[in-house]
């Protein structure tokens, strides 16, 4: 498969897009993210608290981008958005 396997028992952490029991290691605790977290877990060395990753991630963004990378799909906004079956 494409996915590396770790040491049995290990706590970690993974962009991968789906996980199951014993996937990536006997025991294995795999906690799954987006990339942005994995970039912060990389600098702390440890899945952060809420509070360590929104510090990390308003001192790496500059302002200028803030803006552009925080953007929530407000479907409601859009204009003649509609959902089909």
């Amino acid at each position: 498969g494409n996915q590396a396997r770790v040491n049995d028992g290990a706590v970690v952490f993974s962009t991968s897009t789906r996980n199951f029991d014993n996937r990536m290691g006997i025991g294995a605790k795999v906690y799954l993210g987006s990339a942005e977290l994995a970039a912060v877990c990389a600098i702390l060395g440890k899945i952060p608290s809420k509070e360590e990753y929104l510090q990390i991630v308003s001192e790496k963004l500059s302002d200028e981008h803030k803006a552009n990378i925080y953007r929530y799909l407000n479907f409601n906004e859009i204009e003649n958005f509609k959902l089909e079956n």
